[in-house]
Formats: C-alpha cells, sequence, structure tokens
C-alpha cells in the first residue's frame, strides 16, 4: 500500500483551522433564521435511513463545487441568493470542513456545522424522515 503524506485527519484539521464553524447547538437556534441556508451534502441513502434537517437543502458532496459556481451549467438558484448565510453538514463534520474550505478558495463564504447531524440529533434538533431526494 502506497503511504500518504497527509491523511484525512490531518487534512480536516486544516480545513477547521481556517473556517468558519457553529455548534449544533448554534446550528439549532438558526435553524428558523429565513436568511439562513443549511445544506445537507450527506449521501442521499444516510438522509434516507437518519432523517435531515426539516427545510435543509441537499447538495451531494460531489455535486457542491458545481452547484454553487454561477459559470458552471451544473449551477443551482439556491446557492445565488444575496445576504443568504450559508451553513454545511456532513455526519460528522468531517465531509463539511473540506467542502466549506474549498469553497472558500473559491470565493464563496460558509460555515459548517462543527459535530455534523449526529450532533444535530444529539442536541434535540428537529428531524424530518421520508423525502424522495
Amino acid at each position: 500500500m502506497q503511504k500518504l503524506t497527509v491523511n484525512a485527519a490531518s487534512l480536516v484539521a486544516t480545513a477547521r483551522a481556517r473556517i468558519s464553524e457553529v455548534t449544533a447547538a448554534e446550528a439549532i437556534a438558526m435553524a428558523g433564521d429565513c436568511n439562513v441556508v443549511i445544506v445537507d451534502i450527506r449521501d442521499p441513502r444516510e438522509r434516507e435511513r437518519l432523517g435531515f434537517i426539516p427545510g435543509s437543502v441537499h447538495a451531494p458532496r460531489g455535486m457542491v463545487e458545481f452547484w454553487v459556481d454561477p459559470e458552471s451549467p451544473y449551477f443551482k438558484p439556491v446557492f445565488g441568493q444575496e445576504g443568504k448565510r450559508y451553513l454545511f453538514h456532513c455526519a460528522s463534520g468531517w465531509r463539511s470542513a473540506l467542502t466549506v474550505a474549498t469553497l472558500q478558495d473559491m470565493g464563496f463564504e460558509a460555515a459548517h456545522i462543527r459535530e455534523g447531524f449526529t450532533g444535530w440529533v444529539a442536541e434535540g434538533g428537529a428531524v424530518e424522515k421520508s423525502e424522495a431526494d
């Protein structure tokens, strides 16, 4: 097996050192704000199995960079809204940290939920089930 020069945990730690993070409790308090867009980057099977944050936008991890780029043929207007705060999450905060770091490199301002959906649930955040993605 090829030895990696940087492991995944180091990538996440580097990303977290330079991005905006909110706790799950803070995210729950922000959930009712019409100026906050919560973006779930988990796999559709995770959302189906575990549920999702009510009102969240689903943007699969593999498409996020393309969906936020207005010059991309895959651009989604939800990511072009002026004055919105974008808050990304995955299951535990690793994928969303990497995602937000990449988006920041692109010039797209966003934050992520440090503890992810797992933290959201542990803090008593609302969860919805049965969505056709």
